[in-house]
Parts: structure tokens; sequence; C-alpha cells
């Protein structure tokens, strides 16, 4: 077990916990969630020891190992990758360096060998002697092609020191694993490993996420940091959501009776219970919900902002063509002969196993990156809004968000004064004086909530979105979520967010270097199709 233990920090007038108490039992996966800011990745550090507190402090039970998922990329540079995984393991590794210490000594005494036979008893009990098998199969199993296994960490391409450092923190069965945005990086195969690794995993696992489909997988129980405490509840996030929802609902009806409301409530908990029951987390994940109270399903404190997207218009029968479209850097070919007609009602998974490819492609289709070949067609009905997966160029001036949002207002739109500009900054959560925010100072989530506001301002039929949950907290992601599931026009989305590409489109287009895979069909069906499968791979290689 860990606990948290009168836990209270401060950065001058800045109270990010006051008092947190607050304990972890093995065999659950706690995902903590919190808006942008309220010292999530903070608190792991607490944990960690990495951070001190102001005040309190943090118990661990005895003889218990803890392992963190490291962020430095550069710290590892001079180990091989198998090497950077083993020390993940400290006394492991402390066991390999005394071992090899003694045995390159030249004068080797009986006391050398006294010592070398009770190195070697420690070394085999702790799985010393398949050390370098495990961590090879737990980096192959998280992508790392054997070719990297023997290479050292400065020479490897970035993506994959992040999965050997993930690799690192999972090895050797840690009984404290604190995880921050595990997924970051990842390929959907690979999260989907990660996902099975750990709703099997019977030790703590404490994660930090903003990927709901990775929360739902895995998560038995919530930690809420809200107003400087951390509040546990038991479920996944799904489940503290809706569970929040309902509370608040009841909260606001005050003409329903207590038992009306208890009934509501059980009701509730029997639905998530039934469908625990045949998730990954089946066993662990249904007993807790079995086992909960209706006094602890509490409405929740968050504001999520209002993304509403309104066509100003019904888009036409031509909305976007294009045919033989080709894209290439210097060294590689991101795709080729890309040929597609956008139909009204279509919301597209757009994805990619190159990442680059996605980005070229959305700004060949804006008009923002030139054609290296073939034709695209838009439809002159068409109101088109782009969400970019970089926003810089916008945010260059430092101006007020006020003055920022009045240069994107439509010609159209002639009574702009200061109550309609806010009204929209308003909708992405800035009242009262934040809209006099300067633009240099905001966050990246900010940013993007900004870019939101824009884009509602353009009454888009057609969406164009480019990783849009990027920077966001849970709550927006939500929010964005639900609007794009009922929003009625035409969606181009790529995101590694799950639920959003399940939940929002009906159909998914692949970019591949020898072509594309079009498919009218969800992103669960298009992932777990084995000739899809096969396919894809051929499309590759």
């Amino acid at each position: 077990m860990i606990s948290a233990v009168n836990i209270s920090l401060a950065y001058g007038k800045r109270i990010l916990f006051d008092e947190v108490n607050v304990s972890f039992t093995k065999g659950n996966c706690y995902g903590i969630i919190g808006a942008n800011g309220a010292g999530k990745s903070t608190f792991l550090k607490i944990l960690s020891g990495e951070i001190s507190p102001n005040k309190g402090w943090i118990e661990i039970s005895p003889g218990e190992r803890m392992a963190v998922l490291k962020q430095n990329q550069f710290e590892f540079d001079d180990y091989t990758c198998v090497n950077t995984v083993i020390k993940g393991h400290k006394r492991l590794w402390e066991l390999i360096e005394q071992r090899e210490a003694i045995y390159q000594k030249e004068d080797f005494t009986e006391e050398d060998g006294n010592k070398a036979a009770k190195l070697e008893e420690e070394f085999g009990e702790i799985g010393g002697y398949m050390a370098e098998s495990d961590a090879g199969s737990l980096l192959s199993d998280l992508g790392v092609a054997e070719k990297y296994h023997q290479l050292k960490m400065v020479d490897i391409p970035g993506p994959m020191k992040v999965r050997v450092l993930l690799a690192q923190a999972l090895y050797g069965n840690p009984d404290i694993l604190l995880l921050d945005e595990p997924t970051n990086g990842l390929d959907v195969e690979t999260v989907g490993w990660l996902e099975n690794f750990l709703a099997d995993y019977q030790n703590i696992v404490i994660v930090v996420s903003h990927d709901r489909h990775f929360l739902d997988a895995v998560c038995t129980h919530v930690a809420d940091v809200d107003r400087q405490k951390i509040s546990l509840y038991t479920g996944n996030y799904t489940f503290w959501y809706e569970s929040s929802l309902l509370a608040a609902r009841q909260l606001s009806d005050k003409n329903k009776k207590n038992e009306d409301r208890k009934k509501e409530l059980l009701e509730f908990i029997a639905r998530f219970s039934a469908n625990a029951s045949k998730s990954k987390q089946a066993t662990s994940r249904k007993k807790a919900l079995d086992k909960l109270a209706i006094e602890e399903i509490k409405p929740s404190s968050r504001k999520y902002p209002g993304i509403v997207f309104k066509p100003e218009r019904e888009v036409g029968d031509q909305i976007l063509l294009v045919d033989g479209l080709k894209a290439a850097t210097d060294d590689r070919v991101l795709f080729s002969n890309v040929s597609f007609r956008v139909n009204k009602g279509d919301k597209i998974a757009l994805v990619s196993k190159d990442q680059t490819a996605i980005h070229t492609f959305f700004d060949m289709i804006q008009g923002e990156a030139p054609i290296q070949a073939g034709i695209i067609e838009w439809g002159i009905t068409i109101t088109k809004a782009y969400l970019p997966n970089e926003n810089g160029e916008f945010f260059k001036a430092s101006v007020n968000l006020m003055d920022w949002l009045r240069e994107y207002v439509p010609p159209t739109v002639t009574d702009v004064d200061e109550l309609f500009l806010r009204s929209y900054l308003g909708r992405m959560l800035f009242s009262g004086d934040e809209v006099m925010k300067m633009t240099n100072v905001l966050s990246g989530g900010e940013k993007v909530r900004c870019m939101l506001s824009k884009m509602m301002l353009q009454n888009p039929n057609v969406l164009l979105l480019d990783e849009p949950t990027n920077h966001l907290d849970l709550e927006s992601i939500q929010a964005f979520n639900e609007n794009m599931t009922s929003f009625n026009g035409n969606i181009l989305i790529s995101s590694h967010d799950h639920t959003f590409m399940q939940t929002v489109c009906n159909r998914v287009i692949e970019l591949t270097p020898k072509g594309c895979i079009d498919r009218l069909v969800s992103f669960d069906e298009y992932l777990s199709d084995p000739k899809l499968k096969i396919l894809r791979e051929e499309m590759y290689n």
C-alpha cells in the first residue's frame, strides 16, 4: 500500500494541495483526473519522492518496490536499450554491477567467492538469469524492433525511446507503478497491448492520462484532483463521469423524492456493474462496483466548455473530391494514389502509421501545403474550419483575447460588440477579466480553446480536425466529443483519442505509401478486422 498523509503543497499564493489524505491498495488501478494545472503530475512526483511537499509525508508498505515512468529521453543515452530496461529494477542492476566487479578482480579471494555466492543466490531469486530475455520480450511487446535492443539509447529514434522508458517502468513486476501519460507516442496496437497488461496487473497502478478509452479499460478507481483535495471514487472514468452527471441532475430536481433518487442510482450502478463483467478489468472492477454505496456518488464541481458548432447552411452534393493525391519527403513516400469522395453524413477517421502523412494531408486539403500530385476539389456550398496540429502561428502577436478573436469575425457579421465576443470566449470558459488575458501567456489548452472559439464563429459545415484533443483536459475533450457526435455536418479527423474516433466516426480512411484503405465501418470494427490487419501490413511493406 502507498498513502499520502496530510500532504500540502503551495507555490507562493497558489495552493495545489491542502492536507490531502488518500491511500492506494494492491490489486487496483487508479486513474488520476483533474483540470489542467490541478496538480495531477505534481502529485505523482510527490508519491515518487521527486518533489517534497510543504507538509505531510508518503507512507509505503515495507519492502515494496516502486517504478516510475521516466520522462527524460536523454538520461540513459550511454546504455543499451536492454540495459536501460533492466535499470528499472534498481536492486537487480546493483547486483549486476557488483557481480561484474567481483568477477573482474585479478586477485579473487575466498572472501570474494563467498560474497559472489550470496550475490548469485539473490540474483537468481529476483530473476537475474532471465533479465536480458525478459527485457527483450517486453521491448518487443511494446513495438521496439529487435535490431534496436543492443543499440545505445542515443542511437535509436525518438519514438522508440519513449517505448524503452515505458518498458523500464513495467519491468520486473513492481509493487507500485506510477505512469504519467503512458500512451503518448504509442500506436493503437501498442496501446491495446498496454491496456491488457495493466488490466491483468496484480499490484498497484497509479496513472495520469487524458485517454478516456485507456482509463476505461484499465481503471478500477478514479482519483479526482479538485479544489486542492483528492477524492477516490469506485469505477472507471465513464462511470465517474456519468454518475456525477446523474447526481447533479438529481440535485437540481427538487421534486424528486429520496426513494426515487435511490432507485435510479441503484439501477445505474447495476447497469455499469453488469457492463464491467464483460470488460478487461472484469473481476476487480465488478467487485468494486458491487460494493459501491450510493452515498459515494456525488456531483462533480467540474465546468465543461460549451463547444457548439452550428452550420450556417447544409452541405450540397459536392463536398470534397480527392483524386490521385501523393506526398513525399526527401527520404520517404508519405502517401500515394489517395482517391476518395466525401458524401453527406460522412465523419471520417484519418489514420496512418506515419503521423507526418496526416499533418501533410490536412495542410494540402486546407490549401496550406502545395499539391505534389493529384487533385483536390471542394464543393461551392462548403464552409470549412480547420484545427491544425500546430497553432503557434495564430498567436505570434501579443494581444488580449477580445482583440484576438475580433480579427476572425466573418465580414458578414456586422454587430461585433463586447457582448458578442464575450459570449464566444465565455463558452470556452474565459470569463470576467480573463477575456483581457494576453495571448503570449496562454497555455497549450487555452490556445486550443481559443481556436475553437474562432472556428465556431465561422458556422462551418465541414470540420478538419488534426489531433484536436492535444493539450485539452478531460472536461474539454468530453464536451468536444459530445458535440462532434451530434454535429450536423461533415468531419475529417485524426486523433489518438480512441473514444473520440470510435464514437464520432462512421468511416475510416488510412493513408499509406502504397495507396489508401477506405472502409465504411466504425473505428473499432476497422482495427479488429483480421483481413484488414493483413492488408494494412502489406500497404506499408
